[in-house]
């Protein structure tokens, strides 16, 4: 076991700002790029490696939440063991008006097995599936792969063996709102799920700005033609789809069976969950 102190959730709960904080400090000038230097190797390569799945994506006019739901329940059924976090940190130091703290994030992987009981509750597949399931339903999207951080938070040793699946909420994830000061090189360990595409009607936009100040990327712009789409700088979370009040944006994935594919050969990489 992990051997975390029960009061450990409290104590992350206190010190959580501090992830936004540190991230803005990588800006500052001399002791930025010091802190950069030092942090990063817990931000990149196999320690840190994310994908949004989002969950208004379409294939051939596919139910949207189909996809993620499929390639989820894929890796809980081949995972060893899996459990819920008791309390969403995020949500519990937003002190988040919209989510429940016990909506929380979804580990997988024999890793999962040294955590204290009382940071986390082990699932069987059919109850992870269900959680899957109901976090989806409300509109959370799930960010998936692997981070190194987490061993940290829930005291499991770094054996590469625990998967996290995160179900976001753009008021109080982390990432999405610390993002804009990550150093390039951490930015570029949150990848855009293979086939993704932004598509902005523009003779249906009414330039209201929603999706633009709602990117936590910056990959949307507005300019003298309509919103513009950065394919460089998007993480594919579809946060502009849900926002956007007449429904001119909307994602596509050309080809989810390859994305999948491709989502779970870099989980293999970095992940041992059977």
């Amino acid at each position: 076991m992990s051997h975390r102190p029960k009061w450990w959730l409290d104590f992350l709960r206190i010190i959580w700002p501090l992830t936004t904080i540190s991230a803005k400090m990588t800006q500052w000038p001399v002791f930025g790029p010091i802190l950069t230097f030092l942090v990063k190797p817990i931000f990149t390569g196999k320690n840190f490696h994310v994908s949004y799945i989002p969950i208004n994506a379409t294939v051939d006019g596919t139910v949207s939440s189909v996809i993620p739901e499929k390639l989820l329940e894929e890796l809980i059924r081949r995972s060893a063991h899996r459990v819920t976090i008791n309390r969403c940190t995020c949500r519990e130091s937003e002190k988040c008006e919209h989510f429940l703290v016990e909506d929380a994030c979804l580990h997988l992987g024999e890793g999962t097995m040294n955590v204290d009981r009382h940071l986390a509750t082990p699932r069987t597949v059919d109850e992870a599936i269900a959680h899957t399931r109901k976090m989806i339903g409300m509109g959370l999207v799930p960010m998936i792969g692997r981070v190194r951080m987490d061993d940290f938070f829930y005291g499991e040793p770094n054996t590469g063996k625990m998967l996290t699946i995160c179900y976001c909420c753009s008021c109080c994830c982390t990432i999405m709102k610390s993002m804009r000061y990550f150093p390039n090189d951490v930015k570029k360990s949150l990848v855009l799920l293979k086939g993704l595409r932004v598509i902005v009607d523009n003779e249906a936009c009414t330039s209201c700005g929603e999706c633009v100040a709602e990117c936590f990327a910056g990959a949307l712009a507005m300019g003298d033609g309509g919103i513009t789409w950065n394919e460089s700088l998007c993480k594919g979370c579809g946060r502009c789809v849900t926002v956007c009040p007449v429904k001119a944006v909307s994602i596509v994935v050309e080809d989810m069976d390859r994305a999948i594919d491709d989502m779970k050969g870099r989980i293999r990489e970095r992940v041992d969950i059977e």
